[in-house]
């Protein structure tokens, strides 16, 4: 039985009875079924985009030597790519990019089952990825595209001459761009006669679709929480850089003798 209480409010959010929460609970869930059925018109647009037939041959540095994109399909007819920052010289990978692949581990079995091979490429030498790759402790395949074209024909990677001119082609679009590198996630498929096309391509916001992280964020009453700062994923550490997380303490309990004294 729900007992009526006053409306109230904590952490400046109301708080209402069970019977009217239900009663707006209902509501929105009526718009997250309309959100549903939206997100499945818009996969299946997506799924139904023309292809387009690479003809150029790009090769990659591999743990097993070099490999041509076919063959990083591994045997499957489709292959995801995570476009990562990490360029030659580079220290260590983009935060937000790491990110990203702090979630490949687990889909990885999955998405096999599904005839998907997933991999993340980086413009950065081989023996550069592995070493940052050991450090973060990820055990997905990482190649290089070091000495081919794909970055720059994938709209991931930016020549000083490109980026002197104050825009860069992102997303689709010209625009301004910090750095030489960018995000993205590409698909391609292969056919039975071994040509490879590419299918899709999304950047900017359209990455956060790996970053599982922030479907649940999104589900709590703080969201993402990431209002009045300069650059909406600052908050963002490499996963062996946070801080040790604060343990909560626990609030005295009503009645306790402690529980008035400063």
């Amino acid at each position: 039985m729900n007992t009526a209480i006053a409306d109230e409010s904590t952490m400046n959010h109301p708080v209402v009875s069970r019977d009217r929460w239900i009663a707006e609970r209902r509501m929105l869930l009526l718009r997250e079924k309309e959100l549903t059925r939206f997100r499945d018109q818009i996969a299946s647009e997506r799924r139904a985009l023309p292809w387009v037939r690479l003809e150029k041959n790009y090769f990659f540095d591999t743990p097993e030597g070099q490999r041509t994109l076919a063959e990083l399909f591994e045997g499957r007819r489709q292959l995801l790519v995570q476009h990562f920052m990490l360029a030659p010289g580079w220290e260590q990978g983009c935060p937000s990019c790491s990110f990203m692949a702090d979630h490949i581990d687990g889909m990885n079995v999955h998405l096999a089952h599904r005839d998907v091979t997933l991999l993340v490429v980086s413009r950065a030498p081989l023996a550069e990825i592995g070493r940052f790759r050991r450090r973060m402790g990820w055990q997905f395949k990482w190649v290089s595209s070091h000495a081919s074209d794909f970055n720059q024909d994938f709209g991931v990677s930016f020549t000083p001459e490109e980026r002197a001119k104050g825009e860069v082609c992102y997303n689709y679009g010209m625009q301004p761009f910090p750095t030489e590198e960018a995000p993205g996630i590409s698909v391609f498929y292969r056919d039975d006669a071994g040509a490879v096309f590419h299918t899709y391509s999304t950047y900017g916001r359209g990455v956060e679709v790996m970053m599982g992280t922030y479907n649940l964020l999104d589900l709590t009453p703080k969201g993402r929480d990431e209002h009045d700062v300069a650059y909406r994923m600052e908050w963002v550490r490499h996963h062996d850089r946070y801080e040790p997380v604060p343990v909560a303490k626990a609030a005295p309990a009503v009645g306790s003798c402690c529980a008035g004294r400063a």
